[in-house]
């Protein structure tokens, strides 16, 4: 555990750490906004999150910067910025005056289950010296996508679109888009599995 631990705070003080705490700090601050109907500022806040997102990895690379840490708060961020969406997305729809969309709200609850247990299921894993498995292409395109479809969401959904004056997005193909990024996020989340038996089988065979 310690080993872990002295592993993930070496070399810890780098710009992309820098700019996936930043990302974490936005969460309430797009909670706040969120809440207060001030949906373009949320936006704004949502666009600046997703472009640390972008950045991190992008500098850590090319001045290789790439650290144990950085590959354990880049999920960390993302994954609590989609709890955060799924509740405020949830909290509202739930509440719609539009009845598909209060009918199937219920599937913003889907996305919070998977990354409470995906955060709760990392922090098992490090307790029993166990590393986090790292995002793969599933989960990349899972992350890519709900953050797109959110924004579009955001901008156009019915109740929240920030451009819905210009254009509302009808109940029927937003719960499609909806859909499609919870199959994609659980596809991502079941492509973790092979990894975590493999790292439990190996501790157990070092014994």
């Amino acid at each position: 555990m310690k080993a872990i631990l002295k592993e993930y705070f070496t070399g810890c003080l780098t710009i992309p750490n820098l700019l996936s705490v930043i990302r974490i700090a936005l969460i309430p601050v797009f909670a706040v906004l969120f809440n207060n109907g001030d949906y373009g500022w949320a936006v704004l806040v949502l666009a600046l999150s997703g472009s640390t997102d972008f950045f991190d990895g992008k500098i850590a690379r090319k001045f290789n910067q790439i650290s144990a840490l950085g590959k354990l708060l880049d999920p960390i961020a993302d994954k609590l910025t989609q709890i955060t969406i799924a509740i405020v997305f949830y909290m509202t729809f739930s509440n719609s005056s539009d009845e598909t969309v209060k009918t199937f709200s219920w599937i913003f609850l889907v996305f919070l289950i998977k990354e409470a247990v995906m955060v709760v299921g990392g922090a098992i894993m490090i307790m029993f010296g166990l590393k986090p498995v790292a995002a793969e292409m599933p989960g990349k395109v899972a992350t890519f996508a709900f953050y797109v479809i959110m924004c579009v969401i955001l901008a156009f959904g019915p109740d929240v679109g920030i451009l819905g004056n210009v254009f509302t997005l009808p109940a029927v193909p937003m719960l499609i888009l909806i859909a499609i990024s919870l199959i994609l996020t659980l596809v991502a989340f079941f492509s973790y599995v092979p990894g975590v038996i493999n790292q439990i089988k190996e501790k157990k065979a070092s014994k």
